[in-house]
């Protein structure tokens, strides 16, 4: 009898609304862990349980407030990890998108190498972004349209010091500079030394809130580092940048 009234009060309908909950709110938990939002997560558990006091003791009145708290703090999330939301997007895309690089990309990496290692040994300045799949038209600012194809030459002359278009990012987009004289999210990470400066911030934000690669010539010290995936790999020599770039972009793996 106890069976029966269970299976009226509980059935496979109520089953599966749980499980839907406890995933959502393990993938909820698990992003924000991973995205080191630990702060937001204390508060959201104690205004769960505050929420569930007020259910629990009928206080009707502060039990509408915290749902609208909560609907408030639902939204809260998508505007303040807007960039792991968007790479997360890009991720999926990936996974639903074949890439075919030809040779012409092989070229394209070969004259940034050599464009970085001609900057390197004279000390000029300097912030490369490759796109990969995510578009980044609608992160980067006050851009230059140049359109053109990558050429040692240009990429030089472009971040030649005293040139117009030399304070900012060059973008190439395949085998072509799309823009020039780009301004990059920066980076908020604590954990890039202060001896870095704009160049290399830019260059971890913008790997921070898309797929794209960053490569920086310190005009400092002719260090050539490289960010993907919110990481810096400092003090590259061109060798592996080559190689690594290769890697990055899927070359080595053409025809296999």
């Amino acid at each position: 009898m106890a069976y029966d009234l269970l299976r009226e009060l509980f059935g496979l309908r109520d089953l599966v609304d749980i499980l839907a909950v406890a995933v959502l709110i393990y993938v909820l938990i698990h992003f924000l862990v991973i995205s080191k939002g630990y702060k937001l997560l204390r508060i959201f558990i104690l205004v769960g349980l505050f929420w569930l006091l007020a259910e629990a003791l009928q206080l009707k009145t502060l039990s509408w407030i915290f749902e609208k708290v909560w609907t408030l703090g639902l939204f809260a999330i998508v505007v303040v990890f807007q960039p792991e939301i968007r790479k997360a997007l890009a991720k999926i895309g990936e996974q639903t998108k074949v890439l075919k690089l030809s040779s012409v990309e092989e070229k394209t990496i070969e004259r940034i190498v050599r464009a970085c290692r001609f900057m390197s040994d004279r000390q000029i300045g300097a912030l490369i972004v490759i796109e990969r799949y995510q578009s980044i038209d609608d992160i980067i600012e006050g851009c230059v349209y140049i359109d053109a194809n990558v050429s040692v030459e240009l990429l030089i002359t472009i971040f030649y010091p005293m040139t117009p278009l030399h304070d900012g990012a060059v973008v190439i987009k395949g085998e072509r500079i799309a823009f020039a004289s780009c301004v990059l999210p920066l980076s908020r990470s604590a954990d890039l030394p202060k001896k870095y400066g704009t160049r290399h911030r830019a260059a971890l934000g913008i790997s921070e809130e898309s797929d794209a690669i960053a490569v920086v010539v310190s005009e400092e010290t002719g260090e050539i580092s490289l960010a993907v995936e919110g990481k810096l790999e400092r003090n590259l020599d061109p060798e592996i940048l080559r190689d690594r770039l290769t890697k990055l972009m899927g070359i080595e793996n053409e025809g296999s």
